[in-house]
């Protein structure tokens, strides 16, 4: 079992900066994608970023060139830098991992961007 608890969500300005982090612990051997989603009231559950061990990248349209993520192997933690966020960018943005054939996800941490 992988545990992944995420942390630095909150209220920001539109325009702003924030980031958030995501730690993976427990019975770790080889993870493969780390990332994000998000999930607005109403909406559906989308992807917003993630990274493969080695390093490729992959962003949601909508995000690219605004947020960056990042990885520390060594930590088993991700995070998801946000830059210039909108207020359509509101929603419980959700760590998520891969290892082997199984997916975890972490609780969801709030991000509220105010405009």
């Amino acid at each position: 079992q992988v545990q992944l608890v995420e942390s630095g969500g909150g209220l920001v300005q539109a325009g702003g900066s924030l980031r958030l982090s995501c730690a993976a612990s427990g019975t770790i051997f080889s993870i493969n994608n780390m990332g994000w989603y998000r999930q607005a009231p109403g909406k559906q559950r989308e992807l917003v970023a993630y990274m493969t061990s080695g390093g490729i990248t992959n962003y949601a349209d909508s995000v690219k060139g605004r947020f960056t993520i990042s990885r520390d192997n060594a930590k088993n933690t991700v995070y998801l830098h946000m830059n210039s966020p909108k207020p359509e960018d509101t929603a419980v943005y959700y760590c998520y991992c891969r290892q082997g054939l199984l997916d975890y996800w972490g609780q969801g941490t709030q991000v509220t961007v105010s405009s």
